[in-house]
């Protein structure tokens, strides 16, 4: 059985300490537990305004996990620096998307950059697409593959996170219908647990570490209530993945202590 832990929306902000206290503790919890993960993932939003100090703090307090942490960028964050202070590359072209691949026994993890440089909603560039469909081609179809990005491809019924979405996704739909092996997409932005469809296949969206968004019947007439902050605590997925290739979610909060 395979399990990766899925966090998402850290958004690490030097002057919000209590960012960095939660992302601390969900970090924590997963290193204090008896198992190891084959990855832990974090699905954009690393940094709150895409600064260098910023990404030397998810550096020195993420990356340094006992188990293997694979990141994507989200909209606050900011290609060249999440990719010189994270990945310790220099980047193509500044405003290059940021694509990666992870292939382990069993499964293969495709990291997709569905950021648009200065804005908030998403999108799937062409060379991210073209970029995916090879490293789908070149996978054997009875191995899983799981395509994680910030942004759902789909409304969720949040309009303001619907409004902020990932659009053009009919492309991104045409490619799952080619690649049979295109097991789950994984996502973040909404704040939300959340699971849902998506070309058939299963989106499944990583609660927010720093906050939970309000569900349209949770939130007050007050336009500034949108999200929980301390009420709830941090938030997590785990995905098993059966060596029949089934994929189950468990969510979990965190004990911030």
């Amino acid at each position: 059985m395979i399990v990766i832990a899925h966090l998402s929306d850290i958004h690490i902000d030097a002057d919000a300490p209590r960012s960095e206290r939660r992302a601390r503790a969900t970090v924590d919890y997963l290193d204090s537990l008896a198992y190891d993960f084959d990855a832990v993932i974090v699905t954009g939003d690393l940094a709150d305004h895409g600064t260098e100090p910023e990404y030397a703090w998810i550096r020195a307090h993420v990356l340094t996990s006992r188990h293997p942490v694979f990141v994507c960028p989200g909209n606050h964050d900011r290609r060249d620096a999440f990719r010189r202070v994270l990945l310790g590359a220099e980047p193509p072209a500044p405003e290059a998307p940021v694509n990666q691949v992870v292939r382990r026994d069993g499964f293969v993890l495709a990291l997709c950059d569905s950021s648009v440089p200065g804005k908030d909603e998403g999108f799937l560039e062409d060379e991210t697409l073209a970029w995916l469909e090879e490293e789908l081609a070149r996978t054997p179809e009875d191995l899983p593959v799981l395509v994680a990005f910030h942004h759902p491809p789909t409304t969720l019924g949040i309009p303001f996170v619907d409004g902020i979405r990932q659009f053009g996704a009919e492309r991104l739909a045409a490619l799952a219908r080619r690649h049979p092996s295109l097991t789950a997409f994984l996502c973040g932005h909404t704040h939300s647990a959340t699971a849902t469809t998506f070309a058939d296949r299963p989106v499944l969206v990583a609660p927010g570490v720093v906050s939970m968004s309000k569900l349209p019947w949770e939130r007050s007439e007050d336009p500034s209530d949108f999200v929980f902050r301390d009420e709830m605590a941090p938030s997590l997925a785990f995905h098993l993945l059966s060596d029949d290739g089934r994929l189950t979610t468990h969510y979990r909060s965190v004990p911030l202590g």
